[in-house]
């Protein structure tokens, strides 16, 4: 099985992100994670000479880097100019200098204003220097990709200009990333046939979203490794993701890398943290929904070994399958999240529980796993006898410096009544419209409310179902208890009056006949 190397640049490149900036001990944990825990095989963590913070980071990382045996893994960018960056490098404890040279004939005399000969001495002369200082080498062949596009015999000049040097890798960026994988295909396959025994790394940009498939034809094309960041950060449009090239180089290609995958979600986690980036829910397998299967035929599926699940197992990532709980549910998904609680119900329960999930998911768009034990105890706790209290329709305002007002319309044993009144709250305005109807058109006591509880599952968000339990007093000295799900407050409390008030309504209906 071929091996391919991954470099991770989030220290690097990924700091290059628009408002990223590490702080030298987040660069540090960092670092420790991606060696000890993901176990990427080189790690570039800085640019020479950017602050004395920098310096300060990647002498930390050094520090560590040697006491662990991870020192010749560490890797710093540096350039050609006049030994400053071998010298600084060399001050922070490091033995790896990745040099910045023009992989472009555009950029070697427009930016430099040196001849390509003359651009070759100078890296020369920075090679040697690093050699004297114990430093090794590898070459970033900067804008590489606009140099095959435009100025081919350029890139072999420098190529032959620098084959019999000590330099150990030749790194090859698309740095404007404007290539498509049968461009990238075609120049790394021209590059390996005319130097096959020189190690090239392919650096991708993701400007048209080509990053991984760039990557994925790079290795295919003789690359004998990679370049990436956690989450895909770096400039402009960023890097190939970490998580996702391992994905695609062990599923697609079945090639080998040191990486542990079971650590690709905790690393993108801990990046997003300090660096302040949020991944998209949908970023493939980081991403807060990648495996989380929504319509519940899929759900019927994996039950019948599988079917709609592929490769990307979430166990090989740290992860696990949910099933998201809303209108496009199906009793298959309520099954698979009642099975991880641990709820079993039976077939007609689980009919009324995928109902009101149902019902919930035309307003709310997801219902979570956390929520499910409230709908469930909701359900079941609901006397399923018809109601003789309905609410038919109500309207409830507030307003700043004014007291909010109710007004309800509302049916007892199939006699429909309207109310209004102001309140000290939009619920307080609701109980005393039916108080008023319960006295002035029933001449009926009305319960006392003794408790008002709400509270929502863990985590909960501002559209997270809320659980109201009212424990309400009567004349008799009776108290019933009540509880509403809603993901509206208010109308949570109103679903666990309207429960209170059919349960005296039996009784008295019942006491009658």
């Amino acid at each position: 099985m071929p091996f391919v190397e991954i470099m991770d640049s989030t220290l690097r490149d990924g700091e290059q992100t628009s408002g990223v900036s590490f702080l030298p001990h987040e660069k540090l944990m960092i670092a420790r994670l991606l060696l000890d825990k993901v176990n990427v095989d080189r790690l570039e963590v800085a640019s020479a000479r950017v602050s004395e913070g920098e310096k300060d980071a990647v002498a930390k990382i050094c520090n560590f880097a040697e006491r662990e045996g991870y020192l010749d893994r560490i890797e710093v960018l540096g350039f050609v100019d006049h030994h400053q960056s071998i010298d600084w490098i060399r001050d922070c404890g490091g033995k790896v200098i990745n040099l910045l040279a023009k992989g472009s004939q555009k950029h070697c005399q427009q930016q430099l204003h040196r001849t390509p000969q003359q651009h070759i001495e100078d890296i020369l002369e920075e090679v040697d220097y690093a050699e004297k200082m114990g430093l090794s080498v590898n070459l970033y062949l900067e804008d590489w990709s606009s140099g095959m596009r435009d100025s081919e015999e350029y890139v072999y000049r420098m190529m032959e200009g620098l084959k019999e040097t000590p330099i150990k890798r030749f790194m090859l960026p698309d740095t404007l990333g404007h290539m498509n994988p049968m461009q990238c295909s075609e120049y790394i396959r021209k590059m390996v046939g005319y130097y096959p025994d020189k190690h090239f790394d392919f650096h991708a940009h993701n400007d048209y979203d080509l990053a991984v498939s760039n990557t994925l034809a790079a290795v295919m094309s003789g690359c004998k490794a990679v370049h990436v960041t956690v989450n895909g950060l770096g400039e402009r449009c960023g890097n190939a993701p970490l998580a996702s090239v391992q994905a695609i180089l062990h599923d697609q290609l079945h090639v080998k890398t040191n990486l542990k995958e079971g650590q690709l979600n905790m690393i993108s986690r801990v990046v997003e943290d300090h660096s302040g980036i949020a991944v998209a829910p949908n970023q493939p397998i980081v991403g807060e929904n990648v495996f989380t299967q929504v319509a519940g035929v899929h759900a019927d599926g994996d039950n019948k070994d599988n079917l709609y699940c592929n490769e990307l197992m979430p166990e090989r990532f740290g992860r696990k399958r949910a099933y998201a709980l809303g209108k496009n549910s199906g009793k298959a998904n309520i099954e698979k999240n009642l099975e991880e609680l641990g709820m079993e119900l039976t077939p007609e329960q689980t009919r009324k529980v995928t109902q009101r999930i149902t019902e919930l998911g035309d307003r709310k768009e997801f219902v979570t796993q956390a929520d499910l034990p409230f709908i469930v105890s909701d359900v079941l706790k609901h006397n399923t006898q018809e109601d003789r209290v309905k609410m038919l329709s109500y309207m409830v305002s507030t307003s700043y410096g004014l007291k909010p007002i109710a007004s309800i319309k509302v049916e007892i044993n199939g006699q429909d009544y309207m109310a209004e009144s102001t309140g000290d709250g939009q619920y307080d305005a609701f109980v005393k419209a039916l108080r008023k109807i319960y006295k002035e058109n029933l001449n009926r006591t009305f319960p006392r409310l003794a408790n008002y509880t709400v509270s929502i599952p863990p985590g909960g968000h501002t559209d997270a179902l809320v659980q109201t339990v009212i424990i309400w007093h009567e004349e008799s000295g009776r108290t019933i208890r009540t509880q509403g799900l809603d993901a509206d407050q208010t109308e949570s409390a109103i679903k666990a009056t309207f429960k209170m008030l059919n349960i005296v309504e039996r009784e008295v209906s019942g006491s009658a006949g």
